[in-house]
């Protein structure tokens, strides 16, 4: 009885897209995470994402001497921006099942992005909206859930990329393995991603992204035959972007809060909630929902 609940259960997130991580939601039933073969399948995401940063900025410091060792600092300039922004993207996929172990994705994206900033020269603001990115990719599972964890692989293909300041095609790759195992009624699954990106030309320098890695580990529980609860972290590491052989920063890693919860609306749909939050690594949190309808 208890597997025949599983088999109708959510999932929860399954493959990471980046990212920006990479993350796509799995459908209903375990045993139809890919697309039945001759199928078609329509997946349709809203993203909001919402940061917020303070940054300090200080003058040449006076040291004052308090013991052998010891000083106190005192700026000789203090100054603070702050900067709030706002992010919409939606997404519109679509999935075909090559064989019954084997499909092909793909997807193209929008955003919308509204920045705000407080500095020592007043208020500003800005906006910009655009055709963010359009991917293809291929996922496999190489074998099933049995005594062992099931083990499907995936990779990706940026055809058209825009980072704001210019637009590429052909120059970024995802590849990622995902693991899981569902013991009634509870699913744990963990898939590890990277993303790497060629040097591309944008208003005239020679940029490079850096390369992204991101591990998620994910336990879900089956409340009933049609709502899943989810609950996992996820870590990601972002190699320093580089313009004309200059990196621009440091490398940074980020550690986040991932809560779900999916919905079994009827055969063949679904739509998943899904909300991450940072806990190390900056300030800001991103709300996903997602419809997947098989056609």
């Amino acid at each position: 009885m208890r597997c025949r609940l599983l088999s109708h259960v959510i999932v929860g997130v399954l493959f990471l897209n980046a990212v920006s991580a990479a993350q796509a939601d799995i459908p209903l039933k375990v045993e139809e995470i890919l697309t039945d073969q001759g199928r078609y399948r329509l997946e349709l995401t809203g993203t909001y994402s919402n940061s917020d940063q303070t940054g300090l900025f200080v003058g040449e410091p006076l040291l004052i001497q308090t013991g052998p060792t010891s000083f106190v600092v005192i700026p000789t300039q203090i100054g603070q921006i702050q900067n709030n922004t706002d992010t919409l993207v939606g997404s519109l996929g679509l999935r075909y099942g090559v064989t019954s172990k084997t499909e092909i994705t793909s997807r193209v994206s929008y955003l919308f992005n509204e920045s705000r900033q407080v500095g020592a020269t007043g208020f500003s603001s800005q906006s910009d909206s655009y055709v963010a990115d359009a991917w293809v990719g291929i996922s496999h599972e190489f074998k099933g859930d049995d005594q062992t964890p099931a083990l499907l692989g995936f990779g990706e293909l940026a055809l058209y990329e825009n980072r704001g300041s210019g637009s590429s095609n052909l120059k970024s790759t995802l590849i990622g393995l995902t693991a899981y195992k569902a013991i009634d009624p509870v699913v744990f699954a963990i898939t590890a991603a990277y993303r790497a990106s060629a040097s591309r030309n944008e208003s005239g320098a020679n940029v490079k992204p850096g390369a992204i890695w991101t591990i998620s580990p994910t336990v879900v529980f089956a409340a009933n035959d049609r709502v899943s609860l989810s609950t996992g972290f996820q870590w990601t590491a972002k190699q320093a972007d580089s313009i004309n052989g200059q990196s621009l920063f440091a490398r940074r890693t980020q550690t986040s809060l991932v809560l779900g919860v999916g919905y079994g609306l009827q055969k063949g749909s679904s739509i998943n909630l899904s909300l991450k939050a940072n806990t190390s690594g900056g300030q800001g949190a991103d709300l996903r929902l997602s419809w997947l309808q098989t056609l």
